[in-house]
């Protein structure tokens, strides 16, 4: 049987006790081992720095992956915004009055976004959501909700998929399981698909007299369609409807900012979270007063919105950002990471798709037996020193080393995954399982 060329039984056994202690094994879908190829991905982690991960038996790796989901957008363990957080621990994070963070970071937030007037805080994208579908109900009294993208797992999301087989299935997750969710949500949140004008059209004119909020992604894994955000636009302001864009995934990527200012969009509310605290939990509602205000006509409140860190970690990270142009290290590199894919899989004669913008890049292996080739891929990479799945993140800590020394470690890897498909043996090639797709139970 094929081993390792390192051991990684202290991670295993951890992963294994994980099992009986953590419902689903971690608390983070996107983080779950399954995911890569459970038996060789490391799981857990010692140390990071830079792009550089170190896991619990001392092996070392360039994390050419998921960069924390895309939330350590500088780099793991940042200097400049680890000084700032540790200054703030220094001088309390937690009080009976507020701290001033919140204010400055609220005027920095409206300063790159003119158009916003006011902002509201949480500690995650979901929960951030939550509170702009909550603003939009109180504002406009009506309940319904059109979206379209990933927007977390809160109930008004997940009600999509009550009584339906997959209403999600193209929005990012597919499989998600409604239970818990309460019956009597249904029909309250009606998906559409990105760059559909005519479905979002037909949602509107069944709907309009209903629909509270108008809630999309800006952009994901295509650009848009000519006039398409505009259209959209302008349809929930006909109707009343608060138009929210969710800049949680893109937001920080292609610029300072969110992605909406690159196509000249004005929502009434935008939502950012991951990217602004560099790893620190951070997130924020950011409007117009009109909306904004709302949140004083119903209860919108936690005791670990007001902390310190989370504020001071988002304006270091936003002052480094705009300081140093970070979006455009960010799209250089992810630019250079999809060439390098569709260069060894043309050169290796793979059947690949790529998708998403630089920064938010993700590679499809078109094959029956894709799950198991993405595993094949995970393992030959992770024994090659690179954490790396079929998604990459980039940070401002990869160097043009990096995306070298990976592209040479994918070009050996791709010529292995051939021979593998045209010998019909690629799991037999498995240390490890094939990787889980979607929402599947650990079982």
């Amino acid at each position: 049987m094929k081993t390792f060329l390192h051991s990684i039984d202290n991670s295993l056994a951890i992963q294994k006790k994980a099992q009986n202690l953590i419902p689903g094994m971690t608390q983070l879908l996107s983080k779950q081992p399954h995911r890569f190829s459970y038996g060789v991905w490391p799981g857990y982690f010692s140390k990071a720095k830079g792009a550089e991960v170190w896991d619990l038996d001392g092996n070392e790796y360039i994390d050419m992956s998921i960069s924390g989901i895309g939330a350590n957008v500088l780099g793991y363990a940042d200097p400049d915004v680890d000084a700032a957080v540790i200054n703030a621990i220094k001088h309390g994070t937690s009080c009976s009055l507020n701290c001033p963070e919140e204010v400055e970071l609220a005027e920095l937030l409206c300063t790159i976004h003119p158009w916003a007037d006011m902002v509201r805080y949480a500690r995650t994208g979901g929960e951030a959501m939550a509170i702009a579908v909550r603003i939009a109900r109180a504002f406009t009294g009506k309940e319904k909700i059109a979206f379209c993208g990933y927007h977390g797992w809160h109930d008004w999301y997940l009600a999509a998929n009550i009584g339906k087989n997959d209403a999600l299935k193209g929005h990012l997750q597919a499989g998600l399981v409604a239970n818990g969710v309460p019956k009597s949500l249904a029909g309250t949140a009606i998906p559409f698909v990105y760059n559909d004008i005519n479905a979002i059209k037909e949602i509107v004119h069944k709907n309009q007299n209903e629909l509270s909020a108008i809630i999309m992604e800006p952009i994901r894994n295509e650009q848009p369609e000519p006039g398409f955000l505009e259209a959209v636009k302008t349809m929930a302001n006909e109707i009343g409807a608060v138009f929210i864009i969710d800049e949680i995934s893109s937001g920080f990527r292609m610029n300072t900012g969110g992605a909406h200012l690159l196509f000249g969009i004005e929502p009434d509310i935008a939502v950012f979270s991951k990217a602004i605290g560099n790893g620190y939990p951070i997130a924020a509602v950011i409007g117009k007063s009109k909306y904004m205000q709302a949140v004083e006509s119903t209860f919108i409140s936690s005791t670990n919105w007001t902390e310190r860190i989370g504020p001071t970690a988002a304006i270091a990270t936003i002052l480094k950002h705009k300081k140093l142009n970070v979006a455009e290290h960010l799209m250089e590199i992810g630019a250079e990471i999809q060439s390098v894919w569709k260069k060894h899989a043309n050169k290796h004669g793979l059947i690949v798709q790529i998708t998403g913008i630089p920064p938010l890049s993700h590679l499809n292996f078109e094959y029956d037996d894709g799950p198991a080739i993405k595993a094949l891929f995970v393992q030959e990479m992770l024994q090659k020193g690179f954490l790396a799945s079929t998604s990459f993140y980039s940070m401002h800590a990869h160097t043009k080393q990096n995306v070298k020394n990976y592209q040479s470690a994918v070009d050996s890897t791709f010529a292995i995954i051939s021979e593998g498909i045209y010998q019909n043996n690629i799991e037999s090639r498995l240390i490890g399982l094939p990787s889980v797709a979607g929402f599947k139970r650990l079982s």
